[in-house]
């Protein structure tokens, strides 16, 4: 019964794909149109954000390790600060998701675009067309989570060759005149940096993807940090050489208007063939990280639920093992925001919503980053220096650049996404006072 057990859940592969497919997505198949704006001084902002998610990374493989419970950063923030932390961090997480997931979509179509002009030019065929795809995949993520993982596994194979092809061929062929001048925008360069550092976090959002299903992964105090590690690593060299090439192909006006600037490089390179033919693999890579990414909005509120500090009905499941509240309810408001922000045009409302999304996300990195000092300090019962030493050389870099991200996003995103956070209050109250009565 253990075997059977075990050879439904996820093995190093299919986790690994899991955290280079959740990445692997719409952030950097569109980002270089969101990133013209500021030139070729964006590559300092992929520079800076992958040290910073290196970090990260490192982060969430230790805290795999001394806390073994599902939830990822949830659980994380819960042991180290305790319940309100927790919860308010599952919160912006998930809130974090289903706006990320709403980004996704839009990607997506932006790709399939090349081959129905009319997604570009209709702004609400577009969003039909990205609510559609929510469906799809919140259909695909009502079976068994193996069955996930497989799509996933596949999706990651076919959509890094695109990324490969032109970050391993591409380069040898840009034009040095498109990084002059490097620094396109009205901003100092440091700015332009910060900016474009906030921005391709979103990249790498989904680096801490395999910690959040652990009690679905075998083996999990092993698989989890090499998994971490390998798809974060793997994925940012997939990400500078192809963002470089972008550049280096497509002249800065151009790539600002683009809606597919990978197939726009390819044509410039290889010709329409090649374009459409890297059209199908971005469209297949966006389409990817949704599925992996609704299997998420649905595990996370499901462990949370379990422990009490969300409400008990996200925590029901089906047949399947599927936690259907979670997976149904953030669809719903996932839809609702493409719905309400679709005449901004596909560019611009994936712009707004991966930043709306980093801000939400980057609660959950803060509090990650500190949270194996806090769980160390909390076991001992006092501070031991000696013991402290590696969590804090590796937990401040990558809690100052979470904040620097924050910095970078802008008082606008800032305040919406601080608001979207604070609704959660109310439920915290709601949850707490039912836990507080029942247990009288």
């Amino acid at each position: 019964m253990e075997l059977n057990k075990n050879k439904k859940k996820l093995g190093l592969w299919l986790s690994s794909s899991l955290v280079v497919g959740n990445m692997t997505g719409s952030g950097i198949f569109l980002l270089p149109s969101a990133l013209a704006i500021y030139g070729g001084i964006s590559l300092f902002g992929w520079l800076a954000t992958t040290v910073g998610a290196i970090f990260l990374a490192i982060v969430f493989s230790r805290l795999s390790r001394v806390v073994t419970k599902p939830g990822g950063p949830y659980i994380y923030a819960r042991e180290g600060f305790g319940d309100l932390a927790g919860f308010s961090v599952a919160w912006g997480y998930w809130v974090s998701i289903w706006c990320g997931n709403a980004a996704i979509a839009v990607a997506g179509v932006s790709y399939l675009s090349i081959f129905f002009p009319a997604l570009k030019d209709n702004n609400v065929l577009s969003a039909i067309t990205a609510i559609a795809a929510i469906w799809l995949f919140t259909l695909i993520n009502t079976r068994n989570i193996r069955k996930v993982g497989k799509v996933q596994l596949l999706t990651t194979m076919i959509k890094i060759i695109p990324l490969l092809a032109l970050g391993g061929i591409g380069i040898f062929f840009i034009d040095l005149n498109n990084f002059s001048p490097m620094n396109l925008s009205d901003g100092t360069s440091f700015e332009a940096i910060t900016a474009t550092a906030a921005l391709t976090l979103w990249a790498f959002l989904g680096l801490e993807s395999a910690t959040i299903p652990s009690d679905k992964v075998r083996q999990a105090e092993k698989t989890i940090p090499r998994a971490t590690i390998i798809g974060t690593v793997f994925t940012a060299i997939l990400y500078i050489s192809a963002s470089m090439a972008v550049i280096g192909l497509v002249e800065p006006g151009s790539l600002q208007a683009s809606t597919a600037p990978f197939s726009d490089a390819a044509a410039n390179l290889w010709g329409a063939k090649a374009s459409a033919a890297v059209a199908v693999g971005a469209a297949i890579a966006c389409f990817g990280a949704l599925n992996g990414w609704i299997l998420l909005q649905a595990q996370l509120p499901g462990a949370v639920a379990k422990d009490k500090l969300f409400p008990k009905f996200f925590a029901k499941t089906s047949k399947y093992g599927v936690p259907m509240a979670g997976l149904i309810l953030s669809s719903i408001l996932a839809s609702i925001l493409v719905a309400m922000n679709y005449a901004k045009g596909l560019v611009q409302m994936f712009t707004f919503m991966i930043m709306l999304s980093t801000l939400t996300v980057l609660l959950p990195y803060l509090f990650s980053s500190m949270a194996e000092i806090m769980i160390l300090i909390k076991k001992d019962n006092k501070i031991r220096i000696k013991k402290l030493i590696k969590p804090i050389l590796i937990s401040i870099p990558a809690f100052l650049y979470s904040l620097w991200a924050v910095a970078g996003l802008g008082i606008k995103i800032i305040l919406m996404g601080l608001g979207l956070v604070i609704l959660g209050l109310p439920v915290y109250w709601y949850v707490h006072r039912r836990k507080r009565a029942t247990s009288k």
